[in-house]
């Protein structure tokens, strides 16, 4: 028998070398070393969310199982899931929670509409055109205080107001907006505000669609409705998606508004989650259950934001993979 084949054969049957166990362990080294080194500039700023968001949201969640009212400090106990049976069962707190989702998709929906038509009339040359879009962003600019002080003082005041002064002059009685109809109010003020934002989100998305496109398909006959259609609305898709989940998760978030415009009135007929919760902690003193209100709100919108992400991140991946 000859020594080629009584030596001990260090290849495979593929004719490989098995890899070396040493050398991947100090390659995962390094590549674990290499992760810490890109992620070690941002440990300040996670461990600042961290401490400002998720410490705070948990001691929100131990308040939520106690009953925990201040002017009965003695009285503290461990109730587990009442708060939350007691919150369900509360009328004020569904009609709360309402009035949330009915100010959210009247205001993100109206401003999404207005905001697209004035982006498409942005989207044209024409002498002036940065002074209008300068004028349109305005409103988003202003503090939400003095934006909600402007229309309940400047606006819909019952006797100064200038939109009861404009009805007038058609013969129309002057309506205590406010009063009379207090969550059309709040939406109006929130459009007034929201339009810009949804508008320069969707011009920034005309602005990064190519005019080659555009030019073959007037070529081809097609009419300007068709091209909109057919062309610019699928490419508005990712921006349209963003601006609504973005859109929700302020808007859902109201306070000023209710807060200086209708105070959550009359009675609660204009609060939302965020003004009923804090009626309950600031008014109420009632910490176990405004606290319970916080959490179904912060999950509730955690979930809303998770699956509207899920929707955008597929938009990515089909405009990628096209």
């Amino acid at each position: 028998m000859s020594a080629a084949a009584t030596a001990p054969t260090h290849r495979t049957a593929r004719g490989r070398r098995p890899a070396d166990p040493q050398g991947s362990d100090h390659a995962a080294q390094h590549s674990r070393a290499e992760g810490w080194r890109r992620r070690l500039p941002l440990m300040p700023a996670f461990v600042f969310v961290v401490v400002c968001t998720q410490i705070p949201f948990l001691l929100t969640i131990w308040y939520s199982l106690r009953s925990r009212n201040l002017l009965r400090p003695e009285g503290e106990e461990f109730v587990g899931l009442q708060n939350f049976i007691d919150i369900f069962r509360d009328s004020t707190f569904r009609g709360a929670a309402l009035n949330s989702i009915l100010i959210t998709l009247a205001c993100v929906l109206i401003a999404l509409l207005l905001g697209l038509g004035l982006a498409l009339l942005l989207d044209r040359r024409f002498l002036g055109r940065g002074v209008v879009r300068t004028l349109l962003i305005t409103p988003f600019l202003i503090m939400p205080v003095a934006g909600a002080m402007l229309w309940s003082i400047s606006m819909f005041d019952p006797t100064y107001g200038l939109v009861n002064w404009l009805i007038g002059l058609v013969g129309a009685d002057p309506v205590d907006w406010t009063s009379q109809l207090p969550v059309l109010s709040i939406v109006v003020a929130l459009v007034w505000q929201w339009t810009p934002f949804m508008m320069l989100l969707l011009l920034a998305g005309l602005q990064s669609q190519t005019g080659d496109v555009l030019e073959a398909a007037s070529m081809d006959g097609a009419s300007p409705w068709q091209t909109f259609r057919l062309i610019t609305l699928p490419h508005l898709r990712f921006y349209i998606e963003l601006s609504v989940l973005l859109g929700a998760i302020y808007v859902v978030n109201t306070f000023d508004q209710i807060y200086l415009m209708t105070a959550g009135g009359p009675g609660t007929a204009s609060a939302n989650l965020p003004f009923y919760i804090y009626q309950r902690a600031f008014l109420g003193f009632d910490i176990g259950q405004s606290a319970a209100m916080g959490v179904v709100t912060v999950v509730a919108t955690i979930i809303i934001s998770t699956l509207a992400l899920r929707l955008i991140f597929r938009s990515i991946n089909a405009k990628e993979q096209s």
